[in-house]
């Protein structure tokens, strides 16, 4: 199996693969008295709608019975209170400078005996939907969150029969020596002093997120949102598939089965509201056929460029779906939602963002009609994401240090999935390597894999600015209208201005004046920005995301063909 779950008796034991300090805290639990196993989706389902608090809609979930529910199931909507989105201060990650894994040990030991006054579930899930790579999760979660439980069961793969069989006959991970991801969650957890207790680790002293990726293990403290859940399994996941030579992705992922018989696979990356769920759902007014990997979360072989997906359903923002769209057809549950009466007295969700910013809800696989749990066809182009006005809606990336360097200094504006720390400006641009603000690994690891893809597997590398481009808005059909060119091969791209290492496909009506002093030097601006991230890498957290010599000298090269 692909991840290790039992262990001869002389396997256990001291500096054994599956055997570590903070592992040790956070499996025992699973096995105590007060814990009962959720087997099914079925039963989490009833959990859910039986918990207090939650919303039995009267919207049906279609076609539900495929995959694991009964077929009357309605569609669940749970409310968190005030928070709403992600709060990455609260993440602790094990083997980063400064971190003090034995005071967060402490933490985690007395949040787990806490926890034996309460009724406990315990469910598995499997992450990666491929025989090529399958990994076994365990959640371990108190009475009372039975919708987070519910809502990860169904954001990640359920043990089906069909499932368990392909696990069963899938490949072991890193050669038998990865074990089962374990994951202890306690959202009633309130930091509360206790004697040997020390919470000056913590960022803030009521929540935690703390990670150790090389044990397959992680607690989650005080935090009621889900998509705590779902990327900190998929932080998890990232890491564990980072380890076996594969590249980790926060994106999406389309393959274009065109009339001549050849294939496009097109990866594009960026942080959630950039625009990635649009561009890979897109059907392009059926001109294409197309299949859909995933719209969030894959993984790329480094060596044969195929791509799996890691779970089956979407997280996806309600904002743009109002109550009656046809999308919405396709929902499994809700949260931070509102809901009413309709003219016949049916509990009707209540979207669009209007109670709280981030509305969210799961929607089945059914939602994309080609849906795909891997695409072997090699990725042809990475588009990285951008929403810095200063760079025009298309440009494609020469070398492959500069390629890879552009995704480690990716720019963007924080999502309304973000929960921020006090004082920090939602609107600043910021640089979230390759879009994955879920690494707990060294960045350098993620920048040889995207440059290997470029520089030996011959994959194109674009960004696609998705914001505003010097004031003017960048629309959809722009961004949809350009991806089409590339993959019918009709865009002309020509050397832009002075770069060396950067072509441009001129997209009417944002035409770049390099002529411009103004706009010039904003785009000289921004692209110090860059280099002065890159510099600071080797000092940063004392060098942990030191990135190599070559992407610092891409950079620098830019700045200095703009002089």
């Amino acid at each position: 199996m692909s991840t290790k779950a039992y262990y001869p008796i002389n396997e256990i034991g001291k500096g054994q693969p599956g055997f570590a300090t903070t592992r040790s805290i956070i499996e025992a639990p699973f096995y105590g008295n007060n814990v009962i196993k959720v087997n099914t989706l079925r039963e989490a389902y009833e959990l859910a709608k039986d918990s207090p608090g939650t919303v039995v809609t009267d919207m049906p979930v279609y076609r539900g019975e495929e995959f694991g529910l009964d077929k009357d199931a309605k569609v669940l909507l749970f409310n968190d209170g005030a928070i709403t989105g992600r709060y990455a201060t609260a993440r602790r990650i094990a083997g980063e400078p400064g971190v003090n894994c034995g005071a967060l040990d402490k933490v985690v030991m007395d949040a787990v005996y806490e926890t034996r006054w309460k009724t406990m579930y315990h469910a598995e899930v499997y992450a990666g939907l491929d025989p090529e790579f399958m990994v076994k999760v365990h959640l371990l979660i108190p009475e009372g969150e039975e919708n987070i439980l519910y809502n990860w069961m169904l954001n990640f793969q359920y043990m089906s029969d069909e499932y368990a069989k392909m696990y069963k006959a899938s490949k072991p991970v890193g050669d038998g020596k990865e074990a089962d991801i374990y994951i202890f969650s306690d959202p009633q957890w309130n930091g509360s002093d206790r004697p040997g207790v020390d919470l000056s680790c913590l960022s803030d002293p009521k929540c935690l997120c703390y990670f150790n990726t090389d044990q397959n293990c992680a607690a989650i403290l005080g935090m009621r949102y889900f998509g705590e859940h779902k990327k900190g399994t998929l932080t998890m996941v990232w890491a564990l598939a980072n380890r076996n030579g594969y590249a980790s992705c926060h994106g999406g992922q389309k393959e274009y089965n065109l009339t001549d018989g050849s294939k496009y696979v097109a990866s594009v990356f960026g942080l959630s509201g950039s625009g990635k769920s649009t561009i890979t759902h897109a059907k392009h007014g059926g001109k294409y056929d197309v299949t859909v990997l995933h719209d969030d979360a894959f993984i790329i072989n480094s060596d044969t460029c195929s791509s799996v997906a890691i779970e089956p359903t979407y997280f996806d923002k309600t904002q743009d779906y109002p109550t009656g769209c046809e999308d919405n057809k396709y929902l499994l549950t809700a949260q931070n939602c509102s809901c009413t009466l309709d003219e016949d007295g049916k509990i009707q969700l209540v979207t669009e963002d209007i109670r709280n910013g981030n509305g969210r809800a799961i929607k089945s696989k059914l939602w994309s009609p080609n849906r795909v749990d891997k695409i072997d066809a090699p990725v042809n182009a990475i588009f990285w994401i951008m929403k810095d006005p200063t760079i025009p809606p298309i440009v494609k990336l020469k070398g492959a240090s500069l390629a890879s360097v552009m995704g480690a200094t990716l720019a963007t504006k924080r999502s309304s999935a973000e929960r921020l720390a006090p004082g920090a400006d939602p609107n600043a641009l910021v640089v979230v390597p390759y879009a994955n603000p879920f690494r707990t690994y060294p960045l350098a690891n993620d920048y040889e894999k995207f440059k290997k893809l470029v520089e030996e597997k011959n994959v194109d590398c674009y960004i696609i600015n998705t914001g505003d481009f010097m004031g003017k808005k960048v629309q959809p059909k722009d961004t949809l209208g350009i991806l089409e060119a590339i993959v019918d091969k009709t865009a002309q791209f020509k050397q832009w201005g002075p770069f060396s290492d950067i072509e441009i496909f001129e997209w009417e009506g944002f035409v770049p004046d390099l002529h411009d002093a103004v706009y010039a030097e904003q785009l000289k601006a921004r692209m110090e920005d860059r280099v002065k991230f890159v510099a600071n890498t080797a000092t940063v957290k004392e060098g942990y995301d030191k990135l190599p010599d070559d992407a610092l000298a891409a950079l620098q090269k830019i700045v200095e063909e703009l002089k």
